[in-house]
């Protein structure tokens, strides 16, 4: 039990960025907002399936190949945990930057026609999978978790935690955006949620950069 509390507060934070991640609407996002809202609540939710299923293989991806790094280099750590934290700043510089902007989010269904149930959810999978920034984000995610020595569990408790609020914030944005009234709550509270996420990032950078751990 001492051990689970030494490394609950770096989990819960790994959990906190990415379920602020996901709340700043990316290429997955937008994706599932506009199907849902253009062409129904089950395209939207096979989208959201496979924008998951996306998320969980890069989260995946990342903890095997940090782990391999650390095996071979401990030191390596601390060069990852600056390049996160340089990263989290980025994402709060372009959090503040979308709050002061005037120009509301924009959702466009998807090009090439409607396809079947499974043609969303592989269109999901591509989607995130195809986003260069899915793996800059995973790298920050899981270091804010991970620490000199943390056990193979910590990052497993990562990535199978995220892959589950993965999937219950996917499906609530397919779910939401299929309605005209969360739309329109949505983009009216659109600079108050950019802003909030400008101060987390810029919280969990600067935790990252000054954490010797």
């Amino acid at each position: 039990m001492e051990e689970i509390s030494i490394y609950l507060p770096g989990i819960l934070l790994s959990y906190g960025a990415f379920l602020l991640a996901i709340a700043s609407p990316g290429p997955n996002v937008l994706a599932i907002m506009a199907t849902s809202m253009a062409v129904g609540r089950g395209s939207g939710i096979a989208l959201a399936m496979g924008v998951a299923t996306g998320s969980l293989t890069w989260g995946v991806l990342t903890a095997l190949g940090l782990s391999a790094v650390l095996a071979t280099y401990a030191s390596a750590l601390l060069v990852i945990k600056i390049f996160g934290g340089l990263y989290l700043l980025w994402l709060a510089y372009k959090a503040f930057k979308s709050a002061a902007s005037n120009h509301d989010v924009e959702a466009k269904e998807l090009a090439g026609g409607r396809r079947s149930t499974l043609g969303y959810a592989r269109r999901g999978y591509i989607i995130q999978m195809t986003n260069p920034k899915a793996a800059l984000a995973w790298i920050a995610i899981i270091s804010l978790g991970m620490s000199a020595g943390a056990p193979a569990w910590v990052t497993a408790v990562i990535v199978g935690g995220t892959f589950v609020l993965s999937i219950a914030i996917h499906l609530l944005y397919a779910l939401a955006f299929s309605t005209t009234p969360m739309v329109r709550l949505y983009t009216s509270a659109r600079r108050f949620i950019q802003g909030a996420l400008g101060a987390f990032f810029t919280y969990a950078g600067l935790r990252l950069l000054t954490d010797r751990s």
